[in-house]
């Protein structure tokens, strides 16, 4: 039987991406949501994969939160991005209500958010963003700026475009790997994925 060959690969898969925003003011009309946007056209620019996306844009509610995050992995999304609530603040209770469905936590991509955001102001250590598993999906909580979400999922580059800080993104296809999600490809010049040579497929023809 002959090799198949990266002119024959089959297509990017299909992928379902939860998105939420989460805001007071946001959900109840006193301002436009800009954290469900921004989340789209991110995630549109770094992925070759056909996607799907289920948003919502909910307030700062523990048990609401919680529910609408079971309700996405219950619906078939891979990816669950959350966009708001994880400061210290009373109303802040997004990392609270992810830890509460998880089935397994997965801190180091909150550590990695700090360190990008602590290269632009200190107060990044008050925020507590959370990553965890639940089924065969991937839920993290991201910041709630558009420039702030972009930046730590693409990470820190230089003048030239060479990368200087990771992003958490280029973990996320693998994540996805093994916890039995579709295949992710990303558009090396957003954020490059990072795979085990073992778990990577041939590169497609450009």
């Amino acid at each position: 039987m002959s090799q198949r060959t990266p002119t024959d690969a089959a297509p990017p898969e299909a992928v379902k991406i939860g998105i939420v925003s989460i805001s007071d003011r946001a959900s109840s009309g006193v301002y436009q949501d800009l954290g469900l946007p921004a989340l789209q056209d991110w995630l549109r620019s770094a992925l070759t994969n056909p996607i799907a996306f289920e948003a919502r844009l909910i307030p700062d509610e523990q048990a609401g939160i919680s529910a609408a995050l079971i309700e996405l992995v219950d619906a078939g999304c891979s990816l669950v991005l959350t966009t708001g609530g994880t400061g210290p603040a009373l109303r802040d209770v997004t990392p609270e209500a992810t830890l509460a469905v998880a089935h397994k936590e997965m801190p180091g991509f909150g550590e990695q958010m700090r360190q990008i955001s602590l290269h632009f102001v200190p107060t990044a250590i008050l925020s507590r963003q959370v990553a965890v598993v639940r089924g065969k999906s991937l839920i993290i909580n991201l910041p709630g700026q558009p420039k702030s979400i972009a930046q730590t999922l693409e990470g820190l580059k230089d003048e030239t475009g060479a990368p200087q800080v990771p992003g958490i993104f280029a973990a996320v296809p693998y994540c996805i790997d093994l916890i039995g999600g579709p295949y992710l490809e990303t558009v090396d010049a957003v954020c490059k994925a990072f795979r085990p040579k073992t778990a990577q497929r041939p590169p497609r023809a450009g």
